[in-house]
């Protein structure tokens, strides 16, 4: 899995420059993409021959891929990225967290975040976050916790992964479960391991957006297998019948443990905890088969993409600023934000209309959850509790790096900042 960082600076130092005066015609550079690849799409073909398309052996060959690419011993795939952070989290009240309990997490994430620990049981508790990283403030994360605190969620915002050490040492020290948000990081290093092999448990998201995708989808990774088997539980309404490979989906489809309830009752209908309905479908998997198949390429091409705007930020200081990568870490190429900073004499409104006018597209940079999301209103935080988070809320966007874009897009996009800026 692991890229040579070395390469991806050199490669980027031979190409040759690209001329700006091919960018006064304007460009399309779109925030994401999907790709089909052959194998997915014969896959499909497969699978509607068989017509069979609910969750069989396709998934578990997706869940094994995903697996094997991170160095993990199980990940169990489900219907989204929520799903993932959801079930990931209900796997605690099977090891004595009650509904009402707390997690901790950053008040800037997508509102996914928030809303899994709100559907999960528990209560969200949120900490401010580091403005240079995107991410949860390590300082802050010991004042948030409570006697009724059960698990800390950071979350890897934009690719760049949260400072696992002192979180983990800090979870150590208070007996609590740790559970990466890693929904944006796919392809992250920190301190040469991947991101998502770094705590308790983890979850991805599969939208169509990201570096691995099922169109929709998710899926948990962890090296415990007993939390794979809850979360295979879970994700088929709590049911007992939660094996990590299923007979009923072989040739035989015969299984001895079916009917071994304590009345005879079948397996598949005892229910065992409260569950959801997340189950990842054929298709789905097909189409994540395919891109697992291609992705050490499209990593690469997102790095370089990433790379090479990244290394060329600092010339909109003061005005724009981005996140930076640090010798210790790697980011995952998801895409890149832009942050306003005090001495602008512009509008986030202003730039993001000339960006889409001239063919950049762009995504707000999310919210203060607990502040400027009216969802979570009813926990009772007040505007100012998370000036960091309110900050990159008012005054954040990202735009895409994906693969199929390339480094004559990337120009562009720097062209059209600079012209922007030129006119302020």
């Amino acid at each position: 899995m692991e890229m040579d960082e070395a390469r991806d600076r050199t490669v980027l130092s031979m190409r040759p420059p690209v001329r700006k005066k091919f960018f006064r015609e304007k460009r399309r550079v779109t925030f994401g993409t999907i790709q089909i690849p052959e194998l997915s799409r014969r896959l499909i073909g497969d699978i509607l021959e068989m017509a069979r398309i609910s969750s069989g052996k396709y998934v578990r060959q997706f869940e094994e891929r995903f697996a094997d690419l991170l160095g993990v011993k199980e990940a169990v795939a489900v219907s989204s990225g929520t799903d993932a952070d959801i079930l990931a989290l209900a796997v605690l009240h099977d090891f004595g967290a009650k509904r009402g309990d707390e997690v901790i997490l950053p008040a800037l994430s997508f509102v996914a975040t928030g809303n899994a620990v709100v559907h999960a049981g528990f209560k969200p508790v949120f900490v401010d976050i580091d403005r240079k990283t995107l991410n949860i403030d390590i300082s802050q994360i010991e004042g948030a916790i409570t006697e009724k605190t059960r698990a800390i969620m950071p979350v890897h915002l934009m690719g760049k992964p949260a400072d696992m050490d002192v979180i983990n040492a800090i979870a150590r020290r208070h007996g609590l479960y740790v559970i990466e948000d890693a929904a944006e990081a796919h392809g992250a290093m920190y301190k040469g391991k991947p991101v998502g092999t770094l705590s308790d448990l983890a979850a991805f998201s599969l939208y169509v957006a990201h570096i691995i995708t099922t169109g929709e989808g998710g899926i948990v990774t962890t090296n415990r297998e007993e939390f794979a088997e809850i979360l295979r539980s879970l994700r088929s309404h709590g049911r007992a019948c939660k094996c990590k490979r299923c007979t009923l989906n072989t040739a035989s489809a015969y299984c001895q443990k079916r009917f071994h309830g304590n009345g005879g009752e079948d397996i598949r209908f005892v229910f065992e905890r409260v569950g959801y309905s997340s189950k990842m479908n054929e298709i789905e998997a097909a189409i994540g088969l395919g891109n697992i198949e291609n992705y050490l390429d499209i990593v690469e091409k997102r790095r370089h993409n990433l790379l090479y705007v990244l290394d060329r930020f600092n010339r909109f200081s003061p005005y724009l600023t981005t996140i930076h990568e640090e010798p210790h870490e790697r980011i995952g190429p998801h895409a890149i934000p832009i942050i306003f900073q005090e001495g602008a004499s512009f509008t986030r409104a202003e730039l993001t209309h000339y960006l889409e006018e001239n063919g950049v597209e762009t995504r707000t940079l999310f919210a203060s959850m607990p502040t400027q999301c009216a969802g979570f209103a009813y926990l009772g935080y007040q505007p100012g509790q998370f000036p960091n988070a309110e900050y990159i809320g008012k005054h954040g966007i990202h735009i895409g790096v994906h693969q199929d874009l390339g480094l004559e897009e990337m120009e562009y996009v720097l062209d059209v900042l600079g012209r922007f800026l030129e006119t302020r």
